[in-house]
């Protein structure tokens, strides 16, 4: 396969995917962001718990 043939395949999936990809109404965007949020505040809780751990453990 040659590079052009490659980049050809490449942009005829790109078309593919922005025409199947759709912008997403309030409803799912809400959603998408409390699934965020809540990825951010777990994370963040976990950071907090092991610094306190390594803090009581004097690393």
């Amino acid at each position: 396969m040659s590079v052009q043939e490659s980049v050809n395949r490449f942009f005829k999936e790109c078309k593919r995917v922005l025409r199947v990809s759709k912008k997403p109404n309030r409803e799912e965007y809400l959603n998408f962001s409390k699934v965020t949020a809540i990825g951010i505040a777990i994370l963040g809780v976990i950071g907090f718990i092991i610094a306190l751990v390594f803090q009581l453990i004097g690393i």
